[in-house]
C-alpha cells in the first residue's frame, strides 16, 4: 500500500481514513476489534474518532476512544497507527466549546481513554463561534509543547474563522492547522469547492472528507422510497432522493459497471481523484463493506469516468 504524507507533518498514512463513529454504536468492542484488525492487516493505518463518539447512545460519548484505546493496548501497535480525535462538539452535557479550559480538560480525558500519551492529530470538531481564536490556539500551543498533541486540524470551522486562525497563528507563533475535515462527496460539493478549496490551496492543507458516502446514499443501497425506512440513517438522507440524487446514482452505476466495481468504491475513487483530497473518511461494519473501501485506492478513474460523475445531476 503506497503511503501518502500529511502535508506539513511527518505523518504517513494509507489513503483511507477509518471513521470510528461506529465503535460503541453499531459495533460492540469485539466487532470493533475485528474490523480494526482487518483494516490494518489490509495495509491501512489511519483511524479517526472524536471525544463525543457516540454521545447519541449515552449522552456524553467516549465509547469510540475507549474501544480504540483497548484495541491499541491489546495489539501493542500504537507506533503503527495514526490516531486523530477531536474536541469541541456538543453533547447533552455541554454545548459546542473550544475554550481553553474545555480543551485542556478534554485532551487529558481523550488521552486516558485512548491509553496513549500523545494524539497524532487533534481537531477543532465544531467552532463555538464565540471563543476568541487566540484563546483556542493558545490552548493548542500549550498541549503541543507538552507533547500531548503532535498536530492540529479543523473541521466545521467557517472560512472566515479558519483564515483568522492562520493569521493569529502566524502573528503569535502558535501551531497552525495542517488538515481540514469538510463535509464533501459526489453529492454535496458546492460549499467545499467554492468556499474551502481556495483556502486548502493557499494554506497547504491536507483534506480528509467526512460523510464521504453521504451516510450510505452513495453506496446505492437506497433505490426506492421504502428503502429509506429500513435503516436508522435513511430518514436523514431521504431528501437527496430527488432528480439530482437519482442522476448521481445512475452515473455511479454506469461507471461501476464499466470497472466491474461497486458504487461506493467509485464514489471514494472519485474523491481520491481530486488532487485536493488526501484521504476520505469512511466506516465499515462488515467484511463486504471493508473490501469496498480497500478497492477504492486501486481504482483509477479515467477522464470519461470523471466527466460522467462530475456532470451527474447538473
Amino acid at each position: 500500500m503506497k503511503k501518502v504524507n500529511i502535508k506539513n507533518t511527518d505523518l504517513e498514512i494509507a489513503p483511507i481514513n477509518f471513521g470510528g463513529n461506529v465503535f460503541g454504536w453499531t459495533l460492540d468492542e469485539k466487532q470493533s476489534f475485528e474490523i480494526l484488525d482487518k483494516f490494518t492487516e489490509g495495509g491501512f493505518n489511519f483511524i479517526d474518532t472524536a471525544d463525543t463518539y457516540s454521545w447519541w447512545v449515552n449522552g456524553k460519548g467516549g465509547q469510540s476512544e475507549t474501544i480504540i484505546g483497548n484495541w491499541i493496548k491489546e495489539r501493542k501497535n500504537r507506533d503503527k497507527v495514526v490516531i486523530a480525535t477531536k474536541v469541541g462538539s456538543e453533547t447533552k452535557e455541554h454545548g459546542f466549546d473550544i475554550s481553553k479550559k474545555h480543551i485542556l480538560k478534554s485532551v487529558d480525558e481523550s488521552l486516558q481513554r485512548l491509553g496513549t500519551d500523545y494524539i497524532d492529530l487533534y481537531y477543532t470538531h465544531f467552532d463555538d463561534n464565540k471563543t476568541p481564536v487566540e484563546e483556542t490556539l493558545s490552548a493548542y500551543d500549550e498541549i503541543v509543547k507538552a507533547g500531548k498533541v503532535r498536530y492540529i486540524g479543523a473541521s466545521n470551522v467557517s472560512p472566515e474563522r479558519l483564515t483568522e486562525s492562520f493569521e493569529v497563528a502566524e502573528k503569535n507563533n502558535f501551531p497552525k492547522y495542517v488538515t481540514l475535515q469538510p463535509h464533501y462527496n459526489l453529492l454535496v460539493r458546492e460549499k467545499f469547492e467554492k468556499d474551502y478549496a481556495p483556502l486548502v490551496e493557499k494554506y497547504g492543507l491536507s483534506v480528509f472528507t467526512y460523510w464521504s458516502l453521504e451516510a450510505g446514499f452513495l453506496t446505492g443501497k437506497y433505490r426506492t422510497e421504502a428503502d429509506f425506512d429500513k435503516t436508522s440513517r435513511g430518514a436523514g438522507i431521504k431528501k437527496y432522493f430527488d432528480d439530482k440524487g437519482k442522476a448521481v446514482l445512475a452515473a455511479l452505476d454506469q461507471v461501476s459497471a464499466k470497472h466491474q466495481s461497486q458504487p461506493a468504491t467509485v464514489a471514494l475513487a472519485w474523491l481520491l481523484a481530486n488532487p485536493l483530497v488526501t484521504a476520505p473518511i469512511v466506516s465499515a461494519t462488515s467484511d463486504r463493506q471493508l473490501q469496498t473501501i480497500f478497492d477504492a485506492p486501486e481504482l483509477k478513474l479515467d477522464s470519461e469516468d470523471l466527466s460522467i460523475l462530475n456532470n451527474a445531476g447538473k
